[in-house]
């Protein structure tokens, strides 16, 4: 059996649909009357007292929520609905299910959350200018209002990926036509470099390995522009500071790295650099040290009720860590 509720905030608590209603008025110019937000829940996998138990403390909080069951009365007005794509991580449902999970120490049931969109006062054309403003299609999609039999979804065979045929083969001005069709991140040179590895390896590669290439050579998982190789640089700047500073960088750079062949000037290191030479002369020594020590970690001595232990400070933290 599938439980479906909708949860609406209460007024003056309906922060998000009050803002949605602000993004509508200024970025398409429309005058709606009114604007409703509601999350949606289907709920499989749930026995009658345990729904009972978890609606109005997992899914709602009486204080600031409406919540209606099954079916809610739209007024007339234009809605629709948003869901994420088959695959898309949704946190919202995910938490649901872990909440519902500790409260009822059964099974996990099955839970999927969708937002539904309520405009009062627009026209049909509207309707569909604030979906193109709201549905994101590479996250998202538009919901039916229908409830389906199950929440189980299957996942068919995806078909084979291509290959693409001739790559290693392809001359310099092909690599650049393929390059401009597929949108690619990374350069036309490095798409040549590439060309030239499949070679070695007497293949030709599927589109999904040149989009993964692609994504991992990008600027925020390569960091390619940070760690880009910095050679003849000529200061213009009319302050001398930035020209000391930049010649204090090398200096340090040549002192730290004399037994480093491998390494070489970059804004990676030189953003990094500093931490690692205060570490060697012994002015660091709380810092924890890692793969990743730019994310400025620090081990500190604590009394924890009592009882001496070890806590670790993040005081800078990078999402890819």
């Amino acid at each position: 059996m599938i439980y479906r509720i909708f949860v609406e905030k209460k007024e003056g608590y309906d922060v998000a649909a009050g803002k949605l209603k602000g993004d509508v008025e200024s970025v398409l110019n429309l005058s709606p009357d009114y604007v409703r937000e509601l999350i949606r829940y289907d709920i499989e996998g749930l026995s009658p007292d345990d729904f009972e138990k978890s609606k109005n403390t997992i899914f709602s909080e009486p204080a600031v929520d409406y919540l209606y069951e099954e079916t809610v009365d739209l007024f007339g007005a234009e809605a629709f609905v948003i869901e994420y794509l088959p695959g898309q991580y949704d946190q919202r449902a995910d938490s649901a299910v872990q909440c519902v999970q500790l409260l009822t120490l059964k099974q996990r049931p099955t839970i999927k959350c969708a937002r539904v969109i309520v405009v009062g006062g627009v026209t049909k054309d509207e309707i569909q200018r604030i979906k193109s403003f709201l549905i994101n299609p590479v996250e998202c999609r538009e919901g039916s209002f229908e409830k389906p039999a199950t929440l189980v979804s299957e996942t068919g065979k995806g078909d084979k990926v291509p290959v693409v045929k001739g790559f290693t083969d392809f001359s310099d001005a092909e690599i650049s036509d393929y390059h401009k069709s597929m949108s690619f991140a990374m350069s036309v040179d490095d798409l040549v470099f590439v060309r030239e590895y499949f070679k070695g390896e007497n293949r030709n590669p599927t589109v999904t390995e040149l989009k993964v290439i692609d994504t991992y050579w990008s600027d925020h998982c390569r960091h390619t522009t940070f760690l880009t190789e910095l050679k003849d640089i000529e200061i213009q700047h009319k302050n001398p500071r930035v020209a000391e500073a930049y010649g204090l960088y090398l200096e340090t750079f040549a002192e730290n790295y004399k037994n480093r062949p491998e390494k070489y000037p970059c804004l990676m290191d030189m953003a990094t650099l500093a931490v690692k030479k205060l570490k060697a002369e012994g002015k660091l020594s709380f810092l924890d040290v890692s793969d990743e020590i730019n994310a400025c970690s620090v081990n500190v001595k604590v009394d924890d009720n009592g009882k001496p232990a070890d806590w670790l400070i993040m005081y800078k933290n990078e999402t890819h860590n």
